[in-house]
């Protein structure tokens, strides 16, 4: 990957992105740190190539086997809500539905290490190869169930989950540390909310940001 594949040309240049951010901060994402990492990331390089002139669009783009990639607003809200008057960068972070990796990108900016997971391989092999080409290195992705998040490196001091389930996955629960925060979209399609949970030794303190619209999160694991 060259360094124009990166910075973008035409559609996806830095005018663009530019652009971008400023709907961003009129739709009232305040943090600086994350306006400047949503630039930096070339979101055009995580879609298909003929998708790539819409990538700074502030919408929600197809990437295959039902998923999408989140519009860079709910990347933007989610991560500010999670790293909101925190020290940085955060240890552990456990992002559930890697998707094409953008999101992950994003956080890698925030977190000293990130551990995905995604359900379905094809995505997971995508977003290795671009998160490398990058030259991301805090990352570990895992092929698995995002319901029962990764118990083994718990806990973690940030969860987000970029799929919506009907209720919060009681495993998340228990593998976020005492004061650790997640960010998860819960409800049926049409009627999500975005819930920022924090965790106060066995209580669980629950905020809801607004209304969302996610994907399902759904169990098991595909080849």
């Amino acid at each position: 990957m060259n360094a124009r594949d990166t910075r973008g040309i035409g559609m996806t240049s830095a005018r663009t992105r530019d652009r971008l951010l400023a709907s961003l901060r009129e739709a009232g994402i305040e943090n600086e740190s994350v306006l400047e990492r949503i630039r930096d990331v070339p979101r055009h390089l995580f879609v298909d190539e003929a998708l790539a002139s819409r990538a700074y669009e502030n919408t929600v783009l197809p990437i295959g086997h039902g998923q999408t990639i989140s519009q860079p607003y709910i990347v933007a809200r989610m991560t500010e809500a999670l790293i909101e008057g925190r020290e940085l960068p955060i240890p552990k972070v456990l992002e559930i539905g890697t998707g094409c990796g953008y999101q992950t990108a994003v956080l890698a900016s925030f977190a000293r290490h990130v551990y995905g997971v995604e359900r379905i391989n094809a995505l997971l092999k995508f977003s290795r190869q671009r998160l490398r080409e990058l030259r991301i290195s805090n990352v570990s992705l895992r092929h698995a169930d995002g319901f029962e998040g990764w118990a083994s490196q718990a806990p973690f001091q940030g969860i987000l989950v970029a799929a919506a389930p009907a209720d919060v996955p009681e495993a998340l629960l228990q593998q976020l540390d005492d004061g650790g925060r997640l960010l998860i979209p819960v409800g049926s399609s049409g009627r999500q909310s975005l819930l920022r949970i924090t965790r106060r030794g066995d209580e669980f303190e629950r905020e809801t940001l607004g209304a969302v619209s996610f994907v399902p999160l759904v169990p098991g694991q595909t080849q």
